[in-house]
């Protein structure tokens, strides 16, 4: 891992959103019926975040901002933070505090920990299947709504490269749009989507998916900045490389589609300079993570 990375303003913002609706869904107006009827109001505790696996963190920067939202006084303390590996055994955090809040807060807390832990445990394993080449590692747009920021965080602490956040922050012309435009050139979108951009002061890059090499060989007369190889095996991936470095040496090549932990290496051993994994945050199991609570020892 190369460090922590930066919990931005976008993903506290995010969080904010999705801590309110998830003690929400739990409290509404009623709260939390078990703790009232049963935990006294000053009964206090230590318990501890562990991980009952190995993997990579992520999410831990939100356990504060849960107990911030509960009445009964936490202190939290992190012990190993987002974008670290941990082993079975480590213990996460250390929480301190009100045990009706405690347990309130904890499937919150689990919810979101394992879930980004996942994810970025996942990015963690495909980044090193491909250590020593040239190949970063990228996410797609398919995420949950509302957790986009924080899952594409977690592929970051996994040591995983953000694609675009969404539509309105680049350029990427899909076969859909080709299709829409009723025409074939790749060339002739990949030069309007340039000069639309440029008239506008906008991110000049422009990215175009082909599904064939004789698409590739249109869109490099435009001399587009990325070209996203679709659904292309190995085989067809080292001459689209050889075809790149002939017509447009500064064109970087993206492989997409069906890109396996069994099938990224040999992708990654083609020459391309990206590969993007739509798995990572629609598919990636969550890391096993746990509250340690002292009477259960």
């Amino acid at each position: 891992m190369s460090g922590v990375p930066d919990f931005n303003a976008e993903c506290l913002a995010a969080a904010e959103v999705l801590v309110e609706l998830s003690l929400a869904e739990d409290l509404r107006d009623a709260g939390d019926l078990t703790c009232q009827s049963t935990i006294p109001a000053t009964l206090t505790a230590e318990v501890q975040l562990v991980s009952r696996e190995q993997g990579v963190l992520s999410g831990i920067a939100i356990l504060p901002l849960v107990f911030r939202k509960l009445p009964g006084a936490v202190q939290t303390t992190v012990h190993v933070e987002d974008g670290m590996p941990v082993q079975r055994g480590t213990v996460v955090a250390t929480m301190r505090g009100a045990v009706r809040s405690l347990l309130i807060g904890e499937r919150t807390v689990l919810n979101f920990a394992t879930h980004l832990s996942g994810i970025a445990t996942r990015t963690a394993q495909f980044v090193q299947q491909v250590a020593g080449t040239s190949a970063s590692i990228l996410d797609t747009r398919k995420t949950l709504p509302g957790y986009r920021a924080l899952q594409k965080y977690a592929v970051r602490c996994g040591g995983g490269v953000n694609h675009r956040m969404g539509l309105y922050d680049g350029v990427l012309i899909k076969d859909n749009h080709l299709a829409a435009r009723g025409e074939q050139s790749c060339a002739a979108a990949v030069a309007e989507a340039r000069q639309w951009t440029a008239e506008r002061g906008l991110p000049s890059a422009v990215e175009i998916e082909v599904d064939t090499l004789a698409q590739l060989r249109d869109a490099l007369r435009a001399g587009p900045e990325i070209v996203l190889l679709d659904n292309m095996p190995p085989d067809a991936l080292l001459q689209a490389v050889q075809i790149r470095n002939e017509l447009s040496p500064a064109t970087l090549l993206e492989a997409s589609g069906g890109v396996s932990l069994q099938t990224v290496r040999a992708i990654a051993e083609t020459g391309v300079e990206r590969i993007s994994v739509g798995s990572l945050t629609h598919s990636s199991p969550a890391l096993d993570l746990g509250f340690d609570w002292p009477w259960k020892k």
